[in-house]
C-alpha cells in the first residue's frame, strides 16, 4: 500500500471555484490529517478555476502553524496550479511562515495598528 494520499482540490470543495476560507479549511482539515500520519500528500488544483489568497491561508497557510516547513515541504506536492496562482501559492506560504515564526510580534503589531492596546 502507497504512503501517498491523492486530494483533488474540486472534489472536495465540489467546485471550481476555490475562494472562501470555509472551503480552504475542508483542504487543510484533509491534508492537515494526512500529514499526521505520516503520509505523503499530493494536492490536485487540476480543473480550478479560481483561487483567492484567503482559499490558500487557510487550506495551506495555516498549516505552518502545526507542522515544521520543512515537514510540509517533504511531504506536501502542490499540483495543477497556473503561473499566477503558484506565485499566490508562494506569497501566502512566505507569509505564513513568517507569521508562524514570530506569532507574538505579530499579533502585537496588530493590536497596536488596531488601537487595541488603548485603554481610553
Amino acid at each position: 500500500m502507497s504512503n501517498t494520499i491523492v486530494l483533488k482540490v474540486t472534489d472536495i470543495v465540489g467546485s471550481d471555484l476555490c475562494i472562501a476560507s470555509d472551503d480552504g479549511e475542508k483542504i487543510h482539515l484533509r491534508v492537515a490529517e494526512a500529514l499526521r500520519k505520516h503520509r505523503n500528500v499530493g494536492l490536485s488544483f487540476d480543473g480550478v478555476g479560481i483561487i483567492t489568497s484567503a482559499f490558500l491561508n487557510a487550506a495551506i497557510g495555516q498549516l505552518y502553524g502545526e507542522f515544521e516547513a520543512e515537514v510540509i515541504r517533504a511531504h506536501l506536492v502542490v499540483s495543477g496550479l497556473e503561473d499566477d496562482d503558484q506565485m499566490l501559492l508562494k506569497r501566502v506560504v512566505e507569509t505564513a511562515t513568517a507569521y508562524f515564526r514570530d506569532r507574538e510580534r505579530y499579533e502585537n503589531v496588530k493590536r497596536e495598528v488596531l488601537g487595541e492596546d488603548d485603554a481610553d
